[in-house]
């Protein structure tokens, strides 16, 4: 199975940047851009592309065994940026910004997210954290200084994560489908994930 856990913007918050995009998604410029549905829109906090159902749902379990009892946020998506790098982009991207008291919550969020997954035997990627959302992907590497600009006058309505979800991923000719696992609350006290499958 390919499983992500993540947090999904609120509705308004994607409506508010679908919105900002729309006229400039309109330039012939962005034709060199495969743009994701705003439907897809998610902030990853850990990706596994192997792992087993039941390691999925040991996964999910020790998600909900208070792992993620901290606070985070509020969030807002504001800016932008690319990678691997801006002048050779492969992937443009919105970014977040965590408003909450405890910074480095969002990173603290990913890493008990990732700790879960690997101790459930669902090896997550290597990579390094960055809070974002990914809007558009090339096949070949662009010079993206224009969306980067673009993107830092973006600033999204403000909004509080209240839950991670872990979503499968079925790779398929029009891009990626997602299904919805698991829910599991975020906060004090956080634990019974609400298991969908």
């Amino acid at each position: 199975m390919r499983v992500f856990a993540a947090l999904v913007p609120p509705d308004a918050a994607i409506e508010d940047l679908a919105d900002f995009l729309e006229p400039r998604r309109a330039d012939p410029a962005a034709r060199d851009l495969s743009w994701s549905r705003p439907e897809s829109w998610h902030v990853t906090l850990a990706f596994m592309g192997s792992a087993t159902p039941d390691g999925v749902d040991d996964f999910i379990d020790r998600l909900g065994d208070g792992r993620l009892d901290l606070s985070v946020g509020p969030l807002q998506v504001r800016g932008g940026g690319a990678f691997p790098v801006i002048e050779r982009a492969k992937v443009v991207y919105a970014g977040l910004t965590d408003h909450g008291d405890a910074t480095g919550s969002l990173e603290r969020l990913s890493e008990r997210t990732r700790n879960a997954a690997a101790v459930s035997g669902c090896a997550p990627d290597g990579r390094a954290f960055t809070a974002h959302l990914t809007l558009a992907r090339s096949r070949r590497p662009v010079e993206a200084t224009r969306w980067v600009r673009v993107l830092d006058a973006y600033s999204g309505p403000v909004w509080q994560p209240e839950e991670v979800q872990v979503i499968e991923s079925n790779l398929g000719r029009r891009g990626p489908r997602y299904a919805l696992l698991a829910s599991v609350p975020i906060g004090a006290g956080s634990s019974d994930p609400a298991h969908l499958h």
